[in-house]
């Protein structure tokens, strides 16, 4: 089965709960209000579904490829990359002062889902572009920035991030790197870096690396970590490219899913040294590598939506289809489709609930992204930001284990036939594993979330969000519909168990972090958890408004259903993980060493 975008689900939570008109009175976003908004993804919805999926299984059985320090993209992957690149889509989100859109995150969130879904390969290559363009934009020079930014905002250039090193992996402080400072102002970059996606490629006429490198006589550390543009060629005064600069594709990893993506060792500066060009200032590296690591990580959660979107649509085609078995209930006399089945019923549910409650708290989000850079009100930034910042390692985390349960219930769905290659379930469930380890695993993320996000305020904007949580509840018991006060009371128990679990680390990180951190990733799972099903309950509520007025009856009969199915069967999980948290922890390191 083809991608289909899932333009009417996306268009909800724009319009009801990140409410998009609300984003179009921002500064800048004077023109981006619903009807672009559905304008943008419907354009969005024909690229994604008539270019990029159907190059999805091909990318699979025909990956990239390395052959002396050339690598060759997909057949198909460069022609689709030029219409990408032309129809505008590298700088949605990106200033028109480069030559991008300039719209909001909001709209261009939903962008990213589509086109992860119908190619997560492909669509991993803006992804990190727009992640260098993010941190040219903040720290970058000017002359920086008139020499990168147009070219990278079209499309015509790509970017990447080059991180990670043989022996530094999420341990930035041992990176080796280092960087000579030029008499030109320039640097000499050497050293070698690893998993680089998109590292090397014959997409785009050049790649721009962002390269973390220590200066010479630099601390040891992360504080003395520097982020430099390294471009592979040579940009000349007048913007035409130059040489081949001094760095080197010498081998791509053989990965077991995004197969068409190429993931590179890239080698700096072994005839020479490679021209750099430093980002801001000396050892603050680190602080602008995680702008673009913040932008990915939000990414990265997106594209556990999609790829999860993707295994359901498959699922839900192949289980209308596929015969077998007689119903449990009598209800055909013969074999009828497995779709008849209550185990495959929940299933299936499963899958479209975590994926439409984690498409809603990303959404949401995403508005108040917008909010936080555009609002004109800094006390509104200020507040908008907390709360942006928060969930992003919950979307990320949250979202990409998700998408691991939907893939893998994506294969369950179609039996032995989903074990088998041919059919394309199996390709989802390898492509979503990578997604809870890079950009950092999910005990990364969860750190973030004790240490930056929790322990760090005593808990405060993790209980200023229970608040608005709890107003929620009252407006559910108000509607005084069955399926509201359902939701309301589930909702109010997971509520009460991450506000027990934002008290246990808010006063035992300092004095117990080893009992605090054991328990960091259920922590992460159980605050996902509860921020998509409150968003599922804020589009309930909405639904019903709507169905009473008999607007698009048949979507928002099937909306409620599924927040009701997300309530009973999903966020149940929260007290048991709340005891897990609070009360589990010496168990997590109470066995001997030598015993494992």
């Amino acid at each position: 089965m083809s991608y289909v975008a899932p333009l009417n689900d996306m268009l909800f939570n724009i319009k009801y709960l990140a409410d998009i008109e609300q984003v179009a009175q921002l500064p800048g976003f004077e023109d981006a209000g619903f009807e672009t908004a559905q304008a943008v993804l419907e354009e969005a919805a024909k690229f994604t579904q008539g270019v990029l999926s159907p190059l999805n299984w091909e990318g699979d059985k025909n990956p990239s490829s390395w052959k002396d320090g050339v690598v060759t993209a997909t057949p198909g992957f460069k022609e689709a990359f030029q219409q990408f690149a032309q129809g505008g889509w590298q700088g949605l989100q990106h200033p028109v002062d480069f030559g991008g859109q300039g719209l909001p995150k909001t709209i261009g969130s939903a962008v990213g889902e589509m086109q992860n879904s119908a190619n997560m390969s492909f669509a991993l290559c803006p992804l990190l572009t727009d992640g260098a363009i993010e941190a040219l934009l903040t720290a970058g020079s000017d002359a920086l920035k008139a020499t990168y930014l147009e070219n990278l905002v079209s499309g015509k250039w790509t970017g990447t991030m080059n991180l990670t090193e043989p022996q530094a992996g999420s341990d930035l402080a041992a990176v080796r790197s280092r960087a000579e400072p030029q008499a030109d102002g320039s640097y000499k970059v050497f050293g070698t870096k690893i998993f680089i996606t998109w590292g090397e490629h014959d997409m785009a006429e050049n790649i721009v690396h962002l390269v973390l490198a220590r200066v010479t006589g630099a601390p040891e550390g992360v504080k003395g970590i520097s982020l430099f543009v390294v471009p592979k060629f040579m940009v000349n005064p007048d913007g035409t490219l130059g040489a081949r600069n001094d760095v080197h594709c010498v081998s791509i990893e053989h990965k077991m899913g995004i197969k068409a993506s190429p993931t590179a060792v890239l080698q700096f500066g072994d005839h020479g040294g490679a021209a750099g060009y430093l980002v801001g200032e000396e050892n603050r590296g680190l602080e602008y590598m995680f702008i673009m690591m913040n932008a990915a990580r939000f990414g990265v959660g997106v594209q556990g939506i999609a790829i999860a979107e993707r295994a359901y649509q498959k699922a839900a085609s192949f289980a209308k289809e596929r015969v077998q078995s007689r119903p449990v209930d009598g209800s055909f006399s013969s074999s009828a489709a497995i779709i008849h089945h209550p185990d495959v019923k929940r299933m299936l549910m499963t899958m479209r609930a975590y994926v439409q409650g984690c498409r809603a708290m990303a959404t949401v989000a995403a508005a108040a992204y917008d909010a936080s850079h555009h609002h004109a009100d800094a006390d509104v930034r200020k507040q908008n930001l907390a709360f942006y910042e928060f969930m992003v390692p919950l979307i990320k985390g949250y979202s990409t284990e998700m998408s691991l349960e939907v893939t893998s219930l994506g294969v369950q769905v179609h039996g032995g036939m989903g074990y088998i290659e041919e059919t394309g379930a199996a390709q989802y469930y390898r492509d979503a594993k990578i997604l809870t380890i890079y950009e950092g695993t999910t005990a990364i993320q969860a750190n973030d979330l004790v240490g930056r996000k929790t322990a760090r305020d005593g808990g405060q904007t993790a209980k200023a969000l229970a608040a608005q949580i709890e107003a929620t509840e009252a407006q559910l018991i108000h509607s005084g519909s069955a399926d509201a006060v359902a939701v309301a009371k589930r909702l109010k128990a997971a509520r009460e168990a991450f506000l027990d679990v934002v008290n246990f680390v808010a006063a035992n990180t300092k004095s117990q972090p080893n009992a605090v951190f054991a328990g960091s990733v259920p922590y992460l799972m159980l605050g996902g958890n509860l921020m998509a099903g409150w968003q599922l309950a804020r589009s309930l509520l909405v639904a019903q408004e709507e169905l009473a007025q008999g607007v698009d009856v048949p979507f928002m009969k099937a909306k409620i259903s599924t927040a009701r199915f997300y309530a009973d069967h999903l966020l149940t999980k929260a007290p048991g993980m709340r005891d897990a948290i609070v009360e589990g922890a010496e168990s997590v390191t109470a066995l001997a060493l030598d015993a494992f």
